[in-house]
């Protein structure tokens, strides 16, 4: 499944429509204030699209947003040796280690959204992603061995936060965080109330399978999505919310005795996945479709569906 936004940053002008309606496309908004800025990061591009009457106010607000981004990516890289996130692995067992508030608040959300999912998306998986990380650079398997000492150090109930001081300790040897699954959500949500603050109140922000909106563009009811899925496209007209797609099968390393694996692991066998399905998830905000999509993607649909409605957040289904 694909996700993409139908303007080249562009909005459409329409309610939520069905692949079925999505034949005759509506007309086009005026779009001569909606302003596109691209820049590299997270390993990937980021792409804001900012509605504002000014240009250069636009293109100024838009380095601001640019220039957080690389302070975020500081904290929360695991690609990063000196970023924060690698740092704190770093402390002895047990040890709290201080942290600054915006790694404290996206510990204690990937703590609810892995006890909220029993584990299926767990930040603590580090150890394989970066077995998985090898493989993958210099075409060596992955050894039985290798995975059964890194699931070791797997277990998000051994990491702990301290709300009155801003620390985390670990509590096995070995321990490394890894947050790939719900820091650019979180990112793109700062970015969002960034602008915000600037005075920029229609927006649309993308990074790789997240997209976040905030009011529209003008002449249009809201910024139009098109979720690709088996039965064709499906639109989805957002004002205020967030899209996420999980991407499980994107990228394969090798694993001993043939064959293949990807990049989202199942805690439970410490084998990355390679046969569940692509999950997009709506929802208020990225951080929360960031990581249920990964997660949803690894649990049972019944069991998916189920939280989903509890959390109020919307699937589609491939």
């Amino acid at each position: 499944m694909r996700l993409t936004c139908l303007i080249r940053l562009i909005a459409l002008a329409c309610a939520p429509l069905s692949a079925a309606a999505a034949q005759t496309p509506p007309a086009l908004p005026d779009l001569s204030r909606a302003h596109e800025f691209r820049e590299v990061h997270l390993g990937m591009e980021v792409r804001l699209v900012l509605v504002h009457a000014d240009e250069m106010a636009a293109r100024a607000i838009a380095g601001r947003a640019f220039a957080r981004i690389e302070v975020l990516e500081g904290i929360m890289s695991d690609h990063r040796a000196t970023s924060e996130l690698n740092r704190i692995a770093l402390a002895p067992v047990g040890q709290w280690t201080p942290v600054s508030r915006e790694l404290y608040e996206v510990l204690g959300h990937a703590a609810f959204a892995a006890a909220a999912t029993d584990g299926a998306f767990d930040h603590t998986v580090g150890p394989l992603t970066r077995l998985w990380r090898e493989a993958a650079r210099t075409g060596q398997p992955i050894t039985d061995s290798a995975r059964a000492i890194a699931r070791q150090a797997v277990d998000h109930r051994s990491v702990e936060v301290d709300s009155s001081d801003f620390a985390v300790r670990f509590l096995r040897p070995g321990m490394r965080l890894d947050l790939g699954a719900i820091a650019k959500g979180w990112i793109l949500d700062d970015v969002a109330r960034l602008l915000d603050t600037a005075g920029v109140r229609s927006m649309l922000l993308e990074a790789g399978g997240e997209v976040v909106t905030r009011g529209a563009p003008p002449g249009a009811s809201g910024w139009v999505i098109a979720v690709e899925t088996s039965r064709g496209d499906t639109l989805l007209s957002l004002t205020n919310g967030a899209v996420s797609t999980s991407a499980s099968r994107a990228q394969l390393a090798p694993v001993t005795g043939g064959g293949h694996e990807g990049h989202v692991f199942r805690t439970t066998t410490g084998r990355g996945a390679t046969d569940s399905p692509q999950i997009t998830v709506i929802g208020d905000r990225a951080w929360m479709t960031d990581a249920f999509a990964t997660a949803f993607a690894l649990m049972p649909p019944e069991k998916r569906r189920g939280l989903a409605e509890r959390l109020q957040l919307r699937i589609v289904e491939p």
